[in-house]
């Protein structure tokens, strides 16, 4: 969890990334219209991404919309929380139950369209 969104922490987030991609491998990000997403400034792209842009107003499109309507339908609903930390920890237990589940991250973000074997 970062305190806000700007360039610099997303170039962070694309460095965290890459060092996650295999050897020889090459990420593609789809991103939104988000103004730290833009690449013209101080956004850091590492050599091994590629960002995607999306058109703008085509949430649709956006295969993390489908992540965050998850969270907020499965991880995250019917709750109060007493503090902002309470909320913020709710937010990074969820996250981090989810990314332990690779398979669902796939089959809730997987697009007909963007199968390799059509293209």
């Amino acid at each position: 969890m970062l305190p806000t969104v700007n360039a610099e922490l997303m170039s962070l987030h694309l460095a965290e990334i890459s060092q996650c991609v295999a050897a020889g491998a090459h990420a593609i990000l789809v991103l939104d219209g988000a103004g730290w997403h833009q690449t013209g400034g101080r956004l850091v792209v590492p050599q091994n991404i590629t960002l995607v842009p999306l058109p703008p107003y085509a949430p649709e499109l956006n295969p993390v919309e489908n992540i965050w309507e998850f969270l907020r339908g499965n991880l995250l609903s019917h709750r109060v929380w007493e503090t902002t930390t309470d909320i913020i920890d709710a937010c990074c237990h969820a996250w981090n139950s989810l990314i332990k589940t690779p398979e669902r991250i796939a089959s809730i973000t997987t697009r007909p369209w963007a199968n390799v074997s059509t293209i």
